[in-house]
């Protein structure tokens, strides 16, 4: 019984420790970097489980056209389920704030 409690607790705390968005561009051709690695074009999920104002940097390149950055920072939504987890176990008010559901960024091709 024990056991079976600490397994949910963890996948508990695991779960809400990390948080998803999805990001998108209105150019369906650039390339979508995230943290430096190539993630894929036009439109990616991305999760991770940073902490609390942790930023993420995007960039958005395209052939022949000079690349754009943007930063998104983990410090958008409150996060009820590591507010929760936080009242057992501190630790999980690292992660009590998200990232919106959704960024769409412009990407407007201006060439080298």
């Amino acid at each position: 019984m024990i056991k079976s409690v600490g397994i949910f607790l963890l996948a508990f705390i695991i779960i809400g420790c990390s948080s998803t968005t999805t990001i998108t561009s209105n150019d369906k051709e650039a390339k979508i970097y995230v943290d430096g690695e190539l993630k894929g074009t036009g439109s990616i999920v991305h999760t991770d489980t940073k902490i609390v104002g942790s930023t993420t940097s995007i960039k958005f390149q395209k052939e022949g056209c000079e690349p754009v950055n943007y930063t998104l920072t983990r410090s958008e939504e409150f996060d009820a389920g590591a507010c929760a987890g936080g009242v057992f176990v501190l630790v999980p008010f690292l992660w009590v704030m998200k990232y919106k559901p959704v960024h769409s960024y412009e990407f407007t091709c201006e060439k080298r």
